[in-house]
């Protein structure tokens, strides 16, 4: 279903997709350069939706800021700016009709990542899982301590920086947090079976703790 959703004074599209009876809801916070059509992202929105869960995949900039980004790669590490789209995202499910009893779960790539991290600092009473593939979430180094939800960084063993950034991060983590290697991944885990992997990790961690 496509949609929009209001975040302050833009509008960003989004796509909603219902599982049948679904039991949580996973909001998508994208990486630099990508949004609600990024291929990686829906193939691991598609596998949470098997499991019963519903997804919602949203682009974090607008067109005219996209075209801006990708002149200045400047709004991709606004962090600030990207964890307020995502807690606008999550303010959206908690009033609409369809998903505003479902426990809701973060999924954040690249910069994406470190936005979920901070939004779900921001609001901890409505975020009950955060997941990060390939992720900074050092770059939400001032908001990890805040984080309630527990999270789990999901790394490619060969995105070597990356990596670094994770370790870095995790310590830095109070909540619940596992950090798990993806042996030869790099860092789009365009090799073959790594995104499966990605997806089966996140949907076990979201199915554990949405449903609790």
């Amino acid at each position: 279903m496509e949609l929009a959703i209001s975040a302050g004074e833009v509008e960003l599209a989004a796509v909603l997709d219902l599982a049948p009876t679904p039991v949580g809801i996973v909001v998508f916070a994208h990486g630099s350069g990508s949004g609600r059509f990024s291929a990686r992202n829906q193939f691991v929105a598609r596998t949470l939706v098997q499991a019963g869960l519903a997804t919602l995949l949203l682009d974090l900039l607008t067109p005219e800021e996209e075209e801006y980004d990708r002149r200045n790669a400047a709004l991709r590490f606004d962090i600030g700016l990207l964890a307020e789209r995502v807690e606008a995202a999550v303010d959206w499910c908690h009033k609409r009709a369809e998903t505003k009893n479902l426990p809701i779960g973060l999924f954040g790539a690249s910069t994406g990542a470190a936005a979920a991290l901070v939004a779900a600092a921001h609001r901890a009473d409505r975020i009950r899982a955060v997941v990060s593939r390939g992720g900074r979430p050092d770059l939400a180094s001032a908001a990890l301590g805040d984080v309630r939800a527990p999270t789990l960084l999901i790394v490619g063993g060969n995105d070597t920086q990356v990596l670094e950034f994770n370790r870095a991060a995790a310590t830095k983590l109070i909540a619940k947090h596992e950090t798990v290697i993806v042996a030869k991944a790099t860092h789009l885990f365009e090799e073959p079976g790594a995104l499966e992997q990605v997806a089966e990790l996140a949907r076990a961690w979201f199915c554990r703790h949405l449903l609790m």
